[in-house]
């Protein structure tokens, strides 16, 4: 099916049952309600937090294939793309929330950042919890979902406090160790980059235009990348044009042309060729294939 462009849903689109910037209900029904438009691309304006406790298939994030399994936590920000793909019936819990959410309660705006699983990365959006841990999440969305239905201020604060102790027990179950197994100073500088990152990857594409910014050299960019995730500050810039490359593309409403302008190349054959070399086929190739799937 050829979709003109990728669409971006908030809350209230969605599901009428969101209050307050939230919705946090058991899977079946909202499956059932909405899955005709779950299983094409599409992105969200808010947070997005799945726990599956029953049920098979897949799930696409970011042009990345995960599997769906009983165990399986899926966590998204904003802007990401995906798409579901179940085989039979499935059986969790979801949540949504705005940005807002946690506004005017967390002193730290940021505090969301120092999870792992919430910088916008596709993998890093994937846990899989073990029998005890899935046990322990289920209760706390029973909560969640309960406190929900309830609506009241004091219930929505409850909500807020739960989904804070279920961050922190998918960040501990997921063997990353968060902020906690980093220097501060380090983990900060790396969410630092990657906020410029979202912010400019379409016009500065050199990591010292970067490190200007952060005030630290090139190679202290370079080594704090390689240190925390094996990559160059370099790549992660790449990286980060290909998937905007990648989302653009996959929307019929844009020429290659345009979609190398919008990403500053040169031309349409400079972005060809920066395209097949990341992604191992031509834009044209990758548009066919994502728009008749």
């Amino acid at each position: 099916m050829v979709q003109k462009s990728i669409p971006v849903y908030d809350i209230p689109s969605i599901d009428d049952a969101a209050r307050h910037g939230l919705l946090a209900t058991a899977l079946p029904g909202y499956v059932e309600r909405h899955y005709a438009h779950l299983h094409h691309p599409h992105r969200h304006s808010f947070y997005h937090l799945v726990l599956f406790t029953a049920g098979s298939g897949t799930h696409t994030i970011d042009f990345c294939r995960f599997p769906v399994a009983p165990g399986a936590a899926y966590f998204m920000t904003p802007g990401q793309v995906h798409g579901w793909q179940f085989e039979g019936p499935v059986d969790g819990y979801l949540v949504h929330f705005n940005d807002s959410f946690f506004k005017n309660f967390l002193q730290d705006d940021r505090y969301l950042e120092r999870f792992g699983f919430f910088a916008g990365d596709a993998a890093q959006g994937v846990c899989r919890f073990d029998e005890e841990t899935t046990k322990q999440a289920v209760a706390l969305f029973a909560e969640i979902v309960r406190e929900a239905e309830a609506g009241d201020i004091h219930g929505l604060d409850v909500v807020r406090l739960q989904l804070l102790r279920y961050f922190i027990l998918a960040d501990r179950a997921s063997g990353r160790g968060g902020a906690a197994s980093q220097p501060s100073q380090k983990s900060m500088l790396l969410r630092n980059f990657r906020r410029l990152i979202d912010a400019h990857f379409a016009e500065w594409r050199l990591p010292k235009q970067y490190a200007d910014v952060l005030y630290v050299t090139p190679n202290h960019l370079n080594a704090l990348c390689r240190d925390l995730l094996g990559k160059t500050a370099g790549d992660l810039i790449r990286e980060r044009v290909l998937l905007e490359a990648k989302r653009l593309l996959t929307g019929a409403d844009l020429t290659v042309a345009a979609v190398a302008d919008r990403l500053h190349f040169e031309d349409a054959s400079y972005f060809g060729r920066f395209f097949r070399k990341y992604e191992g086929s031509t834009p044209e190739q990758f548009r066919k294939q994502m728009l008749t799937q």
